[in-house]
């Protein structure tokens, strides 16, 4: 059985959380799901740092294959276990949406980050409010071009969902929700017409609900 380290808050986890729903595989029965990181711990220990020397979550073992950065298990989840073609198969739709799986961490995520850990992660009395304003504004330019081309195909890839709507439809969340429950430290946020329905569709079609946060995980 597979065993997936991670709590179910982590956005990184969700993805694969995801992921797994959306493949028809269930916790408890197709995989084992172990907390940890933040109030969990665990990562820290020995055991885990054998496992993911970076001490982060998630962390899947599959038999003896150990993989850790989540949007490289997304790929290995696609890949190993999608016999009943639940995301796209053709060579041009996998590549679009990994562009969109690259452009979430390595440009979406970071501008955003700032913003999310300031107001969910830090002490009130120890938050920088400059720079959590400009992260999220920052994010807001950003998801003009994934609303452009929203506008062109319903999904990131094209016509149907695959799995680099996963992330970046997490982050788009998390950026929603911090403009709802701190409208006035993140300053306005646009509408954005396609990821709207973008959103509405996958909240329909797809097992996005098995991840879905309707709050923000706070820490005190």
């Amino acid at each position: 059985m597979m065993r997936l380290w991670g709590r179910k808050s982590s956005i990184n986890v969700q993805k694969v959380l995801w992921c797994l729903a959306e493949l028809g595989l269930k916790e408890g029965q197709d995989f084992e799901r172990i907390d940890a990181g933040l109030h969990f711990g665990k990562n820290r220990t020995p055991e885990f740092l054998a496992l993911n020397p970076n001490g982060l979550v998630p962390t899947l073992e599959d038999g003896d294959l150990v993989l850790w950065e989540s949007n490289t298990i997304l790929r290995y989840l696609r890949g190993q276990y999608d016999q009943a073609k639940r995301f796209p198969v053709d060579v041009g739709a996998q590549y679009q949406s990994e562009k969109w799986m690259d452009w979430q961490v390595g440009t979406m995520w970071p501008t955003l980050r700032t913003a999310f850990l300031g107001l969910t992660r830090t002490p009130e009395n120890e938050r920088n409010y400059e720079a959590i304003r400009k992260s999220y504004q920052d994010t807001n330019a950003l998801l003009v071009l994934l609303d452009q081309q929203l506008a062109i195909h319903p999904y990131c890839s094209g016509d149907s969902f695959n799995i680099g709507d996963i992330p970046l439809a997490l982050c788009v969340s998390r950026w929603i929700l911090l403009n709802q429950t701190f409208p006035d430290q993140t300053g306005p946020r646009p509408s954005l017409h396609n990821i709207d329905l973008w959103m509405r569709r996958i909240e329909v079609e797809t097992q996005y609900s098995a991840v879905a946060e309707k709050e923000l995980n706070i820490v005190k």
